[in-house]
C-alpha cells in the first residue's frame, strides 16, 4: 500500500512555470506506476500524465504534450510534474495517483485504474 501527498501548487501568470510534487510513503514505491490528473469545477477528472515505475515510459494528454514533463525519483519516493508555458485553461486541482504494477513499462491513463490518490493541490493560472 502507498500513501501520496501533493505539494507545490500556487498561482502563476500565463506563460509561466510551476512544478508540483508528489511524496509517497511505502517501501515498494518503485513498484508503482504513477499518474497526474486534474479537475476543475464542473468538469470530470481528466488525465494529465503518467509514468512507469522504472521511469522509462511516460505518456501525456494531448493538451499538455510538449509543455508538461512527468518524472520520478524512486530513491526519494517522489514524482514531479514540471509545467511550462502555462495557460489559464490549466487551472485545476492537480491530483497524484498510484497503482501497483508488475511490468516495468506499465502505466495507466484512466482514473478507475488507480487505487491510491492524494488530496490534490490547486494550480491557478491567471491571464
Amino acid at each position: 500500500q502507498v500513501h501520496v501527498v501533493e505539494s507545490g501548487g500556487g498561482v502563476v501568470q500565463a506563460g509561466g512555470s510551476l512544478r508540483v510534487s508528489c511524496a509517497a510513503s511505502g517501501r515498494t514505491f518503485s513498484a508503482y506506476a504513477m499518474g497526474w490528473f486534474r479537475q476543475s469545477p464542473g468538469k470530470e477528472r481528466e488525465f494529465v500524465a503518467a509514468i512507469s515505475w522504472s521511469g522509462g515510459s511516460t505518456y501525456y494528454a494531448d493538451s499538455v504534450k510538449g509543455r508538461f514533463t512527468i518524472s520520478r525519483d524512486n530513491a526519494k519516493n517522489k514524482v514531479y510534474l514540471q509545467m511550462n508555458s502555462l495557460k489559464p485553461e490549466d487551472t485545476a486541482v492537480y491530483y497524484c495517483a498510484a497503482e501497483r504494477v508488475v511490468a516495468s513499462g506499465s502505466y495507466y491513463v484512466l482514473p478507475d485504474e488507480y487505487d491510491y490518490w492524494g488530496q490534490g493541490t490547486q494550480v491557478t493560472v491567471s491571464s
